[in-house]
């Protein structure tokens, strides 16, 4: 595969699976680092962005859904508010967190930054290991 389509194929990754669709991108960021190594710190850039963009598809399906709705990660988010979603990285937690954001209108801007933070951490974590 080629380095061009490794990245690509690694964003489509990480923002799938940072949607409510389910999916791996660990896997995915760690196979192109083991294959292009010297495309590292791209590959962790590409795999963060893509990511962070997914949780913010989930931020904005909370902006949409009514404020009748009861929606899960409301506490969490609501104690912490931005700095809740650095969090958002984690499997089961992380979906309901972008969307409790979103529901509670809390700064794009913030929360894209602070999934961004906890998304790099653990994609350099990942990084590490697969050199």
């Amino acid at each position: 595969m080629t380095e061009t389509l490794s990245l690509w194929t690694l964003f489509a990754s990480s923002f799938l699976a940072a949607t409510l669709l389910p999916g791996g991108s660990e896997a995915v960021l760690f196979g192109v680092i083991r294959l292009h190594p010297q495309q590292l710190g791209a590959a962790i850039a590409v795999a963060t962005l893509g990511n962070t963009l997914g949780g913010m598809s989930s931020y904005l399906i909370g902006r949409v859904i009514p404020q009748k709705e009861t929606i899960k990660g409301l506490d969490w988010v609501r104690r912490f508010g931005a700095a809740a979603l650095l969090l958002a990285w984690v499997p089961v937690i992380g979906d309901p967190l972008c969307v409790a954001a979103g529901w509670l209108r809390v700064n794009p801007w913030l929360s894209a930054f602070s999934m961004a933070i906890g998304k790099l951490a653990r994609y350099m974590i990942v990084a590490r290991i697969a050199i």
